[in-house]
């Protein structure tokens, strides 16, 4: 059997699965030097009512290029695996990234699931060569950076 007639049969059995990424007109892309500059980003994420988990793509010039929602989850908590977090960032060809979970019920101070979830992802992302710059928590009244926070997870 050929190599055209094995494909032609395997075109029949295996799927086809096709990966895009569509890139919408914005403003222009928007400099990150610090966890306040992230403001504008993270503030849609003081209202909701549920944890959600999000990633923000930079480029070289510590641009965010790219906004992922990764995990919506309930009121208390957000399934987040790296294979998520990286996986639009790979895809979108980010230098680095940012993430980002709000905590609904207003506590500010990162649990020892967040704290291990930045690990994980630190380690995944020097893997991977893109690196985890900061992991912010939001609530209603504003955020915390665990780069500032917790600097010893990034040494």
């Amino acid at each position: 059997m050929n190599s055209k007639t094995l494909k032609k049969q395997l075109k029949y059995i295996v799927p086809e699965i096709r990966l895009a990424l569509i890139r919408e007109p914005g403003g222009q892309p928007v400099p990150i030097g610090c966890p306040d500059d992230l403001e504008q980003f993270v503030a849609p994420l003081k209202i909701l009512s549920e944890e959600h988990f999000v990633a923000y793509h930079l480029d070289c010039r510590n641009h965010v290029a790219n906004v992922h929602v990764v995990s919506h989850g309930t009121a208390s908590a957000s399934l987040v695996h790296p294979r998520e977090v990286f996986k639009a960032a790979v895809l979108s060809n980010a230098h680095a990234i940012i993430v980002a979970h709000n905590h609904p019920a207003g506590s500010m101070t990162p649990s020892s699931e967040d704290i291990e979830t930045t690990e994980m992802l630190i380690k995944a992302g020097d893997i991977l060569g893109v690196k985890v710059i900061d992991h912010l928590i939001v609530n209603s009244s504003g955020f915390c950076s665990l780069r500032e926070t917790h600097g010893y997870l990034w040494a």
